[in-house]
This record gives C-alpha cells, structure tokens and sequence, in this order.
C-alpha cells in the first residue's frame, strides 16, 4: 500500500479507543452535496461538502470535520445535522475556519483536535473541547480508532500530514503568512486526500505525490486565482480536483483547462 509501511515505521501510533459513537449514527443533512471514493481495498469514503472551507469526511464509521464553522455563510447546525466527531482537523486562526462553538457542537468523549500552533493557543481557555494536538509544517501522525497490539498500519487508522499553506504574492503574506497555517493530507487506507487550506499555488506542492482527491482553495485575493488553481493542480496532478472555499470566482472553465484530472464544481458558497 502506498507509503503506508514507511510512514508506520517512523511514528507512533494515536490511539482514540473503542468507545466512541460510530460516525454511522447520524447522517449528514440532505441539503449538503457528497463525493463517494473508494479505498484500496475497497472501503467506501464520503466527502460532504458543507460550505467554503468545511468538510466532513466519513471512514471505516468515523468522522473526520475540516474547519467546521457553524455561522459563516449558510448557517450549520452541526449539533443536529453531524454526528460527534472523532478527528477535527483546523488549518489555521481565521474565523471561517476556526470556530469554538462550532468545536463544541462536535466534541465528544474521545474526540480528537488537530490544529495548527495559533489556533492552539486560540482555543487554549476554550472549554468543553479536546485540548488540540498542535501539528507543524512537515509533521505526520497516524491516527488509530481502536485497541490492538500491533504497531503496524492497519486499514481502518487515519494517517495526517501537515503541509505548508500560505500567501506568496508581494502585499498578501499577510494574509496566510509562511510557516502558520496548514494543509493537510490525509490517507485512508492508500486513498489520499489533500485539502489544502489558505494558499497560493506554494512550491511544496509540487513534492505532493500520489494524490487521489484535492481540495484547492480560489479565493482570490486571500488565496488563489484560477490560474493559479491551474498551475497548482499541475504540480500536485490529482485524479479529482474540487476548487473549494470561492465566493464570486469565475471557475466554469476548470474542468476544460485541466484535461487531464476530473473536475467536480460544486456549490461550496
């Protein structure tokens, strides 16, 4: 499988226990729009696409919660409409990716909070949330879901790496500066997913390998152009792309200027 041994081989493993309340508990409102993957081995993956930067990403009968906001945009009920999450993944400070009460909503007994170093200590006097495993730039942990002996990767663990996000056009390095915010890539069983967070088309991008889905960000001007979406899905050369986290950005003509992967737009507003 995939880098999966290797990367077994250099971490520990994150055990988050067998008590936790199966993500197959509650279903996802209706009113969102869904991608369906498949593992290697055959497991089934679903991605919601919530709103501008947030997913949530069902596993093995886990869920997985990208920036969850509840009132940015179209207000998110997540109490009633998700099920408690077992893995929060934050990629940075901003308030359409980073909310408490939305954290709340979602926090369980064994939830997990990953974030970036800033939000960390954002929510560091926050109650009734996970106290947040900070990851930087280049960090990877393996996420596993039950209680075993092994200490290989199995296919129902959840591997994280965090990845550069940030701003490189001269007069937005404000916006996402280098070395804060993440992107993360997650691998399910050798299905990878890139969710790239806040950033411009960033050189790193091009060491990406082996991409199954990715979510790009165009957002001009806090994060990309559509050309810069273009170049960026070049380096990174994903099987699917969905642009993610855009408002009024002209992006019908994705799908014709990047033949060579899938384009799926979706309403993400």
């Amino acid at each position: 499988m995939r880098t999966m041994t290797l990367i077994a081989m250099l971490l520990g493993l994150f055990s988050c226990g067998t008590g936790h309340k199966s993500a197959k508990a509650k279903v996802a409102s209706t009113r969102y729009e869904a991608e369906s993957f498949t593992t290697d081995s055959g497991l089934p993956v679903e991605i919601t696409l919530i709103k501008h930067g947030s997913l949530e990403i069902r596993f093995n009968g886990r869920s997985i919660q990208v920036d969850p906001v509840a009132g940015y945009g179209k207000p998110t009920d997540y109490a009633a409409e998700f099920p408690k999450a077992d893995l929060i993944l934050i990629t940075h400070e901003h308030g359409d990716h980073l909310d408490p009460e939305a954290l709340k909503a979602l926090a369980g007994p064994e939830t997990r909070l990953v974030a970036n170093k800033t939000s960390a200590e954002k929510l560091s006097d926050t109650d009734g949330i996970p106290t947040p495993q900070v990851m930087a730039n280049g960090e990877s942990r393996i996420f596993v879901f039950e209680t075993r002996p092994e200490s290989r990767v199995m296919p129902g663990d959840v591997i994280v790496e965090a990845v550069p996000a940030y701003n490189t056009t001269p007069g937005r390095e404000k916006f996402h500066p280098k070395g804060n915010g993440n992107g993360y890539v997650l691998t399910l069983d050798g299905l990878r997913i890139y969710i790239a967070g806040d950033t411009e088309d960033i050189p790193e991008m091009a060491d990406l390998k082996d991409i199954d889905v990715a979510f790009l960000p165009v957002n001009q001007p806090y994060t990309m152009t559509p050309d810069q979406c273009v170049h960026a899905a070049g380096m990174v050369r994903p099987k699917t792309l969905i642009p993610y986290h855009f408002g009024e950005t002209a992006l019908a003509d994705l799908p014709v200027r990047l033949p060579e992967c899938k384009v799926l737009l979706r309403q993400m507003q």
